[in-house]
């Protein structure tokens, strides 16, 4: 008698959020704590994949600038692949899984085989970098318009960001400390001033977060002369100089 073909898996596309724990949704944590698989961007912090059970297993997906441990279609090749072998698959993602998380294509690629997705929204490094640093992305006073814009996806150069940062907007970049120059060069030319507030959040709503404040002028060499490190956020905009100065880390404009 031959052997049944084992069940298909299902996929949970699974928003980690920004790194505390305690900000995963009940669906998130319930989903980890009783994973068998984790897949996993290299953003996860630690302390979420501590909830797994004893005996889960592994793999980390992590991404680099400029060095992948998997390419984007071989993790959705492994995701399927996991799936049709019958296994459950919590693909564990920084922030929200449709927000700069890769998360569509993934979902794609599972319809595609055949294979059951279930996406769990997670609040996004956005969300959850201006809650921590108590920065309001909106406000009756400076802003009522906000945009998130990823600051190297398939070239800065190409990206039209033309009306997306100025007065009452504020502009929330992803990924952007390797090109923070640039950044700041392009909007100057797009008509910005040089002396719009902004903020940079680095490992939001974790213990080591910091919160460095300066202005558009001074993106460059802020990121520089404080060694920032990913993840962190960019968010320029009036709203930037809000927020609680007694916890936050405050530092002049850097021209130098």
């Amino acid at each position: 008698m031959s052997k049944a073909a084992p069940s298909v898996g299902t996929v949970h596309l699974v928003g980690a959020g920004p790194g505390d724990p305690d900000l995963l949704t009940l669906r998130a944590a319930r989903l980890v704590m009783n994973a068998r698989l984790v897949v996993h961007d290299g953003l996860v912090d630690p302390a979420i994949l501590a909830m797994a059970p004893r005996g889960a297993r592994f793999v980390s997906v992590a991404k680099q600038r400029a060095r992948h441990t998997m390419k984007q279609d071989e993790i959705n090749a492994l995701l399927v692949r996991e799936a049709l072998a019958g296994n459950d698959v919590v693909r564990l993602k920084g922030g929200d899984p449709f927000v700069f998380g890769r998360g569509g294509e993934e979902a794609e690629a599972c319809h595609a085989a055949g294979v059951p997705v279930q996406v769990v929204p997670g609040i996004s490094a956005a969300m959850g970098a201006a809650a921590a640093a108590q920065i309001p992305l909106t406000h009756r006073e400076n802003a009522s318009i906000v945009s998130f814009v990823a600051g190297q996806c398939k070239g800065l150069s190409e990206q039209n960001w033309a009306g997306l940062a100025g007065v009452g907007r504020t502009l929330v970049i992803y990924m952007g400390v390797a090109t923070a120059e640039q950044i700041a060069e392009k909007l100057i030319a797009d008509g910005l001033s040089p002396t719009m507030p902004l903020a940079v959040i680095e490992n939001a709503a974790r213990p080591e977060m910091r919160v460095l404040r300066g202005q558009l002028a001074g993106l460059g060499p802020l990121v520089a002369n404080e060694k920032v490190k990913s993840p962190a956020l960019i968010v320029i905009g009036e709203v930037a100089a809000r927020g609680d100065s007694m916890e936050l880390k405050s530092i002049a404009e850097a021209t130098a």
